[in-house]
């Protein structure tokens, strides 16, 4: 599978798969008018990914600094993949970044790791708001 970046918009994340490295990065704002659309496509290939991947441990980076109710379910779909993911013997290692000053973000973290308890989750608190465009 190649690489795929999305790059950021107002109301829509950077979005990173580099299946070379193992690595999945969703950072910055995600609002967009329809989330499913918007993220429907982006799981599929995610998924494919994680399917065919004869990596042992994947890393997700997540950094967003905001997300709607919409964004927050397409958030729960892709972190039910990665959960059916674990159940293949491959190791998930989730870094949650957050603000120090962005409760809600953090808090909304806290929510998925208890959703998903055979996900690592790390809680990285970063005080930069720098992302990739």
């Amino acid at each position: 599978m190649e690489p795929i970046t999305i790059k950021a918009t107002k109301s829509s994340p950077f979005i990173h798969v580099d299946p070379a490295a193992h690595l999945i990065q969703i950072m910055g704002e995600s609002y967009p008018e329809n989330a499913a659309k918007f993220y429907g496509p982006i799981l599929s290939s995610i998924n494919e990914y994680l399917n065919s991947s004869g990596a042992s441990r994947i890393t997700v980076d997540m950094h967003l600094t905001y997300f709607n109710s919409s964004s927050s379910k397409a958030l729960l779909n892709f972190l039910e993949i990665l959960d059916k993911t674990v159940s293949q013997s491959k190791d998930i290692v989730v870094n949650w970044c957050y603000h120090p000053d962005n409760e809600t973000i953090f808090e909304a973290g806290e929510e998925f790791r208890d959703e998903f308890p055979s996900l690592t989750f790390n809680f990285i608190e970063r005080s930069s708001e720098v992302f990739m465009a």
